[in-house]
């Protein structure tokens, strides 16, 4: 683990830094760096593919500990979307997920948008958001038309 992305997630950084972090603490399975990424705020959500609505840091380490406890999640974000203003960050990711199984390594992937606002602390996720992908990426796009 890259000492320089948790002492981001734990001091500030820019909330690609805290998304390195975030994403560093899947990998590893580090309970406390993943909730170093997050806002100390009540209203902080998760929702994971197919589960609830996750809301404050007590629910959120909870189903990540639940999570963890069979192992790390093996979880890269690939194709990032990202609108940014002066105090918030908006992120929408394609997380391609390498689950072992006996047959070997097989890919998920899932959608996920996490959502960073500049707090008193620095930047940090106050949202992570979920979706199950398809087998294939798939991604629309459509050229944007010219305002002028």
């Amino acid at each position: 683990m890259p000492k320089s992305r948790y002492r981001a997630a734990a001091l500030g950084g820019s909330a690609d830094e805290v998304e390195a972090a975030f994403y560093d603490a899947l990998h590893n399975g580090d309970i406390d760096q993943i909730m170093a990424c997050w806002a100390d705020e009540d209203d902080i959500v998760c929702v994971h593919p197919g589960g609830p609505r996750l809301v404050g840091a007590a629910a959120i380490r909870g189903a990540f500990e639940a999570m963890f406890a069979h192992g790390a999640i093996r979880a890269t974000p690939e194709r990032l979307r990202r609108v940014e203003s002066l105090g918030a960050a908006v992120h929408n990711v394609l997380e391609r997920v390498d689950v072992l199984t006996a047959e070997g390594t097989q890919r998920a992937w899932v959608v996920a948008t996490n959502v960073y606002l500049k707090t008193a602390q620095g930047w940090r996720l106050v949202a992570h958001h979920a979706s199950p992908g398809r087998s294939e990426v798939a991604e629309a796009t459509a050229p944007g038309k010219l305002l002028h």
